[in-house]
Order: C-alpha cells, then sequence, then structure tokens
C-alpha cells in the first residue's frame, strides 16, 4: 500500500528545493521560456500553484477543476506576475495542500482526478510530488532528470510503464537498467516485442516525454513513439 505521510514529507523536501531554485531567479528568468512548448517558465510556476490548490478540491471532495478553460485561464492570467509573487504563491498554495493532506481522513477512498480519472487517496500525495519534481525540471534551472531522488524515478517509471500498458499504439517493449531495473510496457499494437536499455533517468526523460530517447539503446525494432500524457 502506498505510503501517503512518507510521500508528504517527500513532497515537503520536494516544494523546499523548488523554492531554493526559483528564489534564486529574477523577474527577467521567470518571464523566459522553460523546457515546455510555449510555456514560460512563470507559466510552470503559475500551473505548480494552482495544482496544488486543485488537489485540495481533490482531496476535499470537489472537482479538481471547473473546467478545462478555467485552469487554463488560471495559468494565463498569473504566468506573467513578479518573481516575488510567484514564491508568495508557491508557498501558500503548498502549505495548504499539505494542511488538507495531514488532516485525518480515509486514505483508502477513492477520489476523482482531472477528466473523471479516478485513483485511491493515498496515491495524491506522490501526484503533487511528481509535479514538483518533473516541473522542477521543466524550469531549466540546473535540476535535471538524473538529479531527482532515485526513489522516485524507480516509482514514477512503474507508473508511466502502467499507464502505457496494453495501448493500442506501443508495442510489447521492456526496458533495462544496467543494475537490473526492469519495466514492462505497451503490447497492444501489433508487432515485434521492442527491448529498450538505458539508464533510469534516461528510460524517465523517454516516459514522460521529457527527452527523445537517443540516449537508450534499442534492440528489435524502433522506439516507441509514446502518446502524450
Amino acid at each position: 500500500m502506498t505510503d501517503h505521510a512518507r510521500d508528504l514529507e517527500a513532497v515537503r523536501e520536494a516544494t523546499d528545493r523548488l523554492l531554493s531554485a526559483t528564489g534564486k531567479m529574477d523577474d527577467g528568468a521567470v518571464a523566459e521560456p522553460s523546457r515546455l512548448p510555449g510555456w514560460s517558465r512563470g507559466h510552470v510556476l503559475a500551473h505548480l500553484s494552482r495544482n496544488a490548490d486543485a488537489l485540495v478540491n481533490v482531496l476535499q471532495g470537489r472537482p479538481m477543476y471547473a473546467n478545462s478553460e478555467t485552469r487554463d485561464a488560471e495559468i494565463e492570467r498569473d504566468a506573467p506576475r513578479p518573481l516575488a509573487e510567484h514564491l508568495s504563491d508557491l508557498r501558500t498554495s503548498g502549505a495548504r495542500f499539505l494542511a488538507a493532506a495531514e488532516a485525518p481522513a480515509d486514505w483508502s477512498r477513492t477520489v476523482t482526478l482531472r477528466n473523471g480519472v479516478t485513483d485511491s487517496a493515498s496515491r495524491v500525495p506522490f501526484r503533487r510530488w511528481v509535479e514538483i519534481e518533473l516541473h522542477h525540471v521543466d524550469l531549466g534551472v540546473g535540476h535535471e532528470l538524473e538529479d531527482l531522488p532515485e526513489e522516485f524515478v524507480t516509482r514514477e517509471n512503474d507508473f508511466l510503464a502502467e499507464r502505457f500498458a496494453g495501448h493500442p499504439d506501443v508495442v510489447p517493449t521492456t526496458a533495462f537498467t544496467e543494475d537490473g531495473q526492469l519495466w514492462t510496457t505497451g503490447g497492444g499494437a501489433k508487432g515485434a516485442p521492442v527491448t529498450v536499455r538505458g539508464s533510469a533517468a534516461d528510460i524517465l526523460g523517454w516516459l514522460c516525454g521529457r527527452r527523445d530517447g537517443s540516449a537508450l539503446t534499442v534492440t528489435d525494432g524502433s522506439l516507441p513513439a509514446l502518446p502524450p500524457l
């Protein structure tokens, strides 16, 4: 079973790292492009703040977002803010999430996320951890996939491999690391099984769409093109 309390501590630590890195920027850096197409660093920071509030909604039984248009409009509204406002929002929204997640609750209950996706409440802290770690990398401020905690990389690879398992556009694929970690995914598309080898961070980069997979070694075929998350 997912240890939500342990994941909450990881969220707290990841948030501190994010705030420390963001605090070293200035207003000009916030306005510069992030690694996400069409988004500035301000867009990424605004999304992280609003995601914290959205996950509070989830934990408290409300819709995650009113609708996709509202979600997008709030990010566009908040993206151009000065650094000081982003930092304040990141701190306060992050604190709201932690407070909501630390309240006594039935962690085995099912909650509803965006687009009708459901999950166990116990996995919500991990989902927040994912948002913070991957979007910290997206800021392009020196925090790379190789800098992510080993446990996080393994668990996110587990999650993403499961997400694409049986996908109709992905042939059966097995990914290996040199130290013996293994993930299987795909399988819904016709074609011979493919084997992928590389570091856990490079496998994560491919699975989450942050890298093109050129650092991976592929045998028995070509690297599958994964659908967007």
